[in-house]
């Protein structure tokens, strides 16, 4: 095989159809592919990295070495388009469309709710369809474990599992023929009108395997001949695919630098996010030698490109059949396999790949140290076997093993009796994260006896490399298993596993402590396993005290389990009145198909150009010079863009205070220099990365410590004070000080910040598809820096993949320059940041500090707080004096406090500018306020639930910034989740489960809360709609709002339908736009549907009263008759629609008016589990009741609601802490970017955060909400 050969043609099938592809590219990954050259756009690019899940597609391909054709699940983001040589690539659109049939995959999930922003739903479907191919008829934990890759940001999981229950065995009580049967999931009340009926499974088309395409012919006969030698050439890179072992280790010889890729999961992680440059990639991955599995006598045998999947197969296998004692290790390597990233990373990851990569926090490679496993390597002259010890690793990232040598396979041992193994794995959360500290720990005893013969002790996460407790081990080796052995290793293990306070990775007292609960794990376990084997023999202590037992436990989650509860509509409805109605999203079968557009799916034009960004490097520096040389010789380089090419403003912003490029000075790493205008995303991306910033460096001011020694605010500070604060503290029995910090949060919408520009070609009109949440102001800040009035620019949105707030404003960075990029070449221009780029530029949640002083007497009763929030703005104020503002009003949460002072400060500091997030400062604001509630709680030694609503308001209270609660339920609420709850009885039984467990504890409590409806800014309370009527009787409906998952153009059409009186199928809406309702308001603040409802509910009534005098005199025609009646006497079906919230408004100097419309109100009750030992934690289950007057959909609102949940939880737990670290050059940047694995990192944090827990949501029934829809 020679590289200077004629480059192979590649073929493979994409649903069914062949692809030949005579210049395949080895940059190119198969999701690119997909996207751009065969038009399938239903694959989504979400991370770039393997994290997500919104790329999943299934690939079958013919195994030689099992002789049958396998499925497996794969990310098509990291997989390179040149490994898929005679492979079948199945992509969401390739097995149903919904305008012919819908998959029973991807029905079950559009009618169960599953699908919201629907962003990610193409990547559940084909990990489920992946699933069902191999697995008919799965357990719950097959369709749990095949989720691992897979992140939906909306849904809380809860309505995915739920629709794709239906498919297991488990999921039917079995009593069809009765009229019990679970799945019928009918538990209406007919007291009290309450129901949990979401969907009806009975309803679904039944799944018939023997339906689903075959595997081509074509391939089948190729793939069981001879593979033959591969050989692919791009721009600068050359890919070789080797047919056999002896052409590998030629080629290890003429190329012993080139990099070995089999799922390319790593080397596709460097090329992208590190910017390494591989010129030459072998692909052994096909070659026999290194996929053999044998069984023999000392062990396993694994080739070393066997996936991490096939080993965790052949290892759960073996642990089925052989003894115990002979698979000690086997298990210690599935519990690390447990929790090694997702389904379709492990689907092509190889072993080798695992080994050779000789990261320091490897799942695995502990686990192979400690228990003595053999490495088989091979050059083309020698071969030789190399314990994989103490010695293998030699540095970071290198091993012993020479650049001419090939890791061939692996032997992984078995154990022998009186042998005991156990691995460890501590993360952030536990499924698919990125190792904390790892550990693999080996014992083997003496025959019938308690004393240590060897042991050995690897650990992840302490060192550059794996390391091996060495001493520790040569110390304990011949003493015996007791508690002096314990209290002489943890001494041991402390002095030997001691960290430096600067090391890299920080969390130092962490790991160290880590070492330690590890072994005591390891030890207890062993202690039990061991005392049972040797069944009181040779003096060896009883088994450990009960009250240790937990610490053995693995840390496993149960199933989840939820119920629902809704108010169903009143008796009478009539059938086409959707309102109240669980209606299904409207978008929800495109999305689970993949034909729902989304920005970047949209069509490229055929003159199109692509925009990349330029962005500092440097927290605050001025910028000296840019040399933008040897970018503008990249292939497809078109223009720069700077300052100096906007037309007319450079300023831009909610305050006026940031500019679309930077000019002189930098003030945050992510902040835009510039940008780079090329014929392609990856050309584009590369010139950027070639342009050179020089800076000279200013001091940053990063943390809100830094900003309030250097009194960086931005102005003014807000202030509300109501009562006498010194009358109050006089009377107050108590008086307690503190302090809480809330760190920041990334809000990980699945869809990046996407624009497209085009300009029109007469007067400066430019149309721009943009992701956004806020139309208008996109509409205002590309006029003004166009230099163009308002009517010239048209923002059109079709739908988002979620947003959060996030989309509010500072999408106008990515919506502004490519306005600008437009304006300048001409021709159309298109913007997707990567995720690292979106989670570097945009910003997040608020940090916070809170300080407070709360006096209360020895009841509980507060009698006054004094507090003063500081919120970390970042760069610029954005919209940080509104959130700073909701926080104030929210410094009561439910609590009546008669005398109280609060002040808001904004801090300037050089972070990117934080934004809206879903609360917008509010839970910011109540999270300050429950910490020193349980300071009150702990002072006065009462039960928590008896301190907190003894403070609860009551109906006709006054507010601290003096609005009257009217239709106050939070008694009510708090009342009716006691109850549900069981919250006594459960309090008794975690008492005494906690005097059983030393290691394991329970807690429980419930939180009241109270949030205010509308936007603090009283002139955003407004909407417009626009109806038409068409003469055929259908109806098209525009609103201000956009749609970004929440389901609101599901509840719009609802609220048409009872306003019109005609079925939904008659309506629909097609995007929002600036030319068809002007003036909008952003889709936030939890007011969008009341805004947007209330305006087509008053254009529908012009409509109808236009209407009237046809309807009166033909009362018994239809819908259709009457539009056409009214059509031939010249009468306008044309209407528009407004709305404003009445009275509404806020006095600052006064402290009076009413800042919020109404107020919804819940309490929610929750009971945790945490690990003493290791810090990790479990929601083992959640009680929600919630306020929320007559639900216009309750299957949109329970999914909002339960994915608020999930999103809080991981705020409150810490799980998004976004902190910020020095970086190496000296700058300062968030600690998120800081390396490889960063967004890695960040990205996982996401991951089915309390995804396995038990949940119950109910509303609080027969209430009706006067002020609002």
């Amino acid at each position: 095989m020679e590289p200077n050969r004629s480059p192979d043609e590649l073929l493979f099938y994409v649903n069914g159809r062949k692809v030949i592809e005579k210049n395949a590219d080895p940059r190119m990954t198969l999701l690119t592919y997909l996207r751009r050259k065969l038009g399938l756009p239903g694959t989504k690019l979400g991370c770039g990295e393997g994290g997500c899940g919104a790329c999943t597609v299934m690939v079958s391909r013919f195994n030689q070495s099992q002789n049958r054709i396998v499925h497996y699940s794969v990310n098509a983001c990291l997989a390179p388009l040149c490994s898929l040589h005679h492979t079948a690539v199945t992509t969401v659109e390739g097995i149903g469309s919904s305008k012919t049939r819908l998959h029973p995959i991807q029905e079950r999930i559009a009618k169960s709710h599953g699908s919201q922003c629907g962003f990610c739903t193409p990547g559940i479907v084909m990990s489920m369809y992946t699933l069902i191919r191999n697995t008919p008829e799965p357990t719950m934990e097959d369709i749990e474990n095949s989720f691992q890759g897979n992140l939906c940001r909306c849904t809380g999981y809860r309505p995915i599992l739920e629709g794709f229950k239906t498919f297991t065995k488990e999921a039917c009580c079995g009593k069809r023929s009765e009229n019990d049967c679970c799945r019928d999931m009918n538990c209406a009340n007919e007291d009290i009108s309450v129901s949990s009926a979401l969907f009806d499974p009975s309803a679904f088309k039944p799944l018939d395997p023997t339906q689903e395409p075959i595997f081509p012919p074509e391939l089948l006969m190729y793939e069981k001949s001879s593979p033959k030698s591969l050989y692919f050439k791009g721009d600068n890179i050359t890919w070789l695919r080797p047919s056999n072992l002896e052409e590998l280790l030629a080629l290890k010889v003429q190329y012993p630098d080139a990099k070995l890729v089999v799922g390319n999961t790593e080397v596709g992680i460097e090329t992208k996010f590190k910017n390494m440059q591989y010129p030459l990639i072998i692909a052994p991955g096909l070659v026999p030698e290194l996929n053999i599995i044998e069984h023999k006598e000392e062990g396993i045998y694994f080739g070393a490109a066997c996936s991490l999947s096939t080993m965790e197969e052949v290892l759960r296998k073996a642990v089925a059949h052989l003894p115990a004692f002979k698979t000690e290790v086997f298990r210690g390597a599935l519990e690390q396999l447990r929790w090694f990233a997702g389904q379709q990373i492990r689907n092509v990851a190889s072993i080798g790949g695992n080994i050779m990569t000789a990261s320091p926090i490897s799942d695995l490679n502990p686990v192979f140290m400690a228990s003595g496993t053999k490495l088989h390597l091979i050059s083309k002259d020698s071969t030789r076997t190399v314990h994989m010890d103490e010695t293998f690793f030699t540095e970071y990232r290198k091993t012993v093993v020479t650049p001419q040598e090939i890791l061939l396979s692996i032997e992984i041992p078995y154990s022998t009796k009186w042998e005991y193994f156990s691995a460890f794995k501590q993360a952030s959360r536990r499924e698919d994260d990125i190792a904390i500290v790892t550990s693999g720990m080996r014992v083997l005893f003496k025959p019938d006896s308690h004393q240590v013969e060897s042991i050995r002790l690897s650990y992840g996460g302490m060192a550059p490399v794996t390391v091996m407790a060495k001493n520790t081990c040569m110390e304990l080796a011949g003493k015996y298993w007791d508690d002096k052995l314990l209290q002489s290793a943890c001494q041991l293990l402390a002095k030997e596993m001691a960290l430096s306070p600067s090391v890299p990775g920080g969390m130092v007292e962490y790991r160290q402590t880590l070492t330690l609960s590890f072994f005591f794990k390891f030890y207890l376990t062993v202690h039990k396993k061991l005392a049972l084997d040797l069944n009181g023999n040779n003096n060896f202590a009883e088994t450990i005290p009960p009250k240790y037992e937990s610490a053995t436990e693995l840390f496993h989650k149960s199933h989840p389990c939820s119920v629902q509860l809704f108010q169903e509509v009143p008796k009478g409805q009539k059938e086409e009145d959707m309102v109240g109605r669980p209606m299904v999203h409207l978008s929800a079968a495109k999305q689970a198909t993949g034909e729902a557009v989304y920005c970047d799916d949209m069509p490229h034009y055929e003159n199109e150009l692509y925009l990349a960004l330029i962005t500092s490097t440097k927290a605050h520096a001025k910028i000296i010079s840019i040399d933008t040389e040897e970018a503008a010789l990249t292939p497809g380089f078109v223009c720069f863009l700077f300052a100096k090419d906007v037309p007319a403003s450079n300023v831009t912003g909610f305050a006026h205070d940031e500019t679309i490029f930077a000019e002189d000075v930098v003030t945050c790493v992510g902040h835009v220099i510039g940008g780079v205008v090329a014929d392609t995303q990856e050309n584009a991306q590369r010139a950027a990365k070639l342009v050179k910033v020089s800076y000279e460096e200013l001091k940053p001011i990063i943390t809100i410590q830094e900003a309030i020694e250097q009194e960086s605010f931005y102005k003014p500070i807000k202030k509300i004070e109501n009562g006498d604060i010194d009358k109050g503290f006089k009377e107050a029995d108590h008086i307690v000080e503190g302090e809480i910090y809330i760190g920041g949060q990334e809000h990980f919408y699945l869809e990046t910040n996407c624009s497209i520009a085009v300009p029109k070609g007469e007067d400066g009109e430019i149309e721009l598809f943009v992701s956004t949440q806020n139309t208008t102001k996109t509409q205002d800040c590309v006029a003004s820096a166009l230099g163009v009035s308002s009517n010239k620019i048209v923002v059109r949105v079709k739908r988002m993949g979620g947003g959060f707030g996030g989309k509010e404003s500072r999408c106008i960075i990515v919506s502004t320059s490519i306005a600008v990029a437009a304006h300048k070449t001409g021709r159309p221009v298109r913007c997707m940041l990567d995720r690292d780029e979106d989670m570097l530029i945009t910003g997040g949640r608020h940090p916070y500090l809170g300080r407070y002083k709360v006096g209360f007497k020895k009841n509980g009763k507060i009698t006054a707080l004094d507090i003063c929030y500081y919120a970390n703005a970042g760069n610029s104020v954005d919209l940080s004096h509104g959130i700073i503002d909701r926080t104030l009003f929210h410094m009561d949460n439910t609590y009546k406090i008669p005398n109280i002072r609060g002040r808001g400060i904004v801090c300037k500091t050089n972070l990117p500018s934080n934004t809206a997030f879903r609360g917008f400062g509010g839970p910011q604001g109540m999270l300050v306020v429950e910490a020193w509630m349980n300071d009150i709680i702990q002072t006065c030694g009462l039960p928590a639930e008896q301190v907190r609503q003894l403070n609860l308001y009551s109906e006709g209270d006054l507010t601290h910034f003096n609005q009257k609660l009217e239709s106050c339920t939070v008694h009510r609420c708090w009342e009716e989740c006691l109850k549900q709850a069981n919250y006594q009885e459960r309090k008794h039984s975690i008492e005494e489960f906690n005097r059983q467990h030393r290691w394991k504890k329970r807690g429980i409590t419930i939180i009241p809360t109270k949030f205010g409806i509308s936007f603090t800014a009283a002139f955003l309370n407004q909407a417009g709609a626009l109806v038409h009527v068409y003469t055929d009787g259908s109806v098209l409906l525009t609103h201000g709002g956009t749609e970004m998952g929440q389901g609101l153009h599901t509840k719009m059409v609802q609220v048409a339908s009872k306003a019109l009186g005609i079925p939904t199928s008659k309506i629909f809406i097609s995007e929002t736009s600036t030319n068809t309702v002007p003036n909008t308001s952003p889709t936030a603040a939890s007011v969008s549907s009341d805004l947007n409802g209330m305006a087509i509910l008053n254009a529908c009534q012009i409509i109808l009263q236009r209407l009237e005098p046809y309807k009166n005199s033909n009362p018994d025609g239809s819908w259709e008759s009457w539009i056409s009646a009214a059509y031939l006497d010249r009468v306008s079906l044309s209407a528009t629609g407004f709305y404003k919230i009445p009275c509404i408004g806020y006095d600052a100097e006064k402290n009076e008016g009413r800042p919020s419309n109404y107020f919804s109100y819940g309490a929610a009750c929750s009971e945790v589990e945490i690990d003493c030992l290791t810090g990790d934690h479990k929601n083992l289950r959640t009680d929600i009741v919630m306020d929320v007057g007559t639900s216009l959909n309750p299957a949109i609102d329970i999914g909002q609601k339960q994915s608020q949940q999930q999103e809080q939880n991981r705020e409150l737990l810490g799980h998004l802490d976004l902190t910020v670290q020095p970086h190496q050059n000296g700058s300062a940047m968030p600690a998120s970017m800081t390396s490889l694995n960063c967004v890695q990192f960040q990205n996982q944090e996401h991951f089915y955060p309390g995804r396995l827990e038990c949940n119950t949501l109910t509303p609080v029934i027969d209430l009706q909400n006067h002020k609002g829809l």
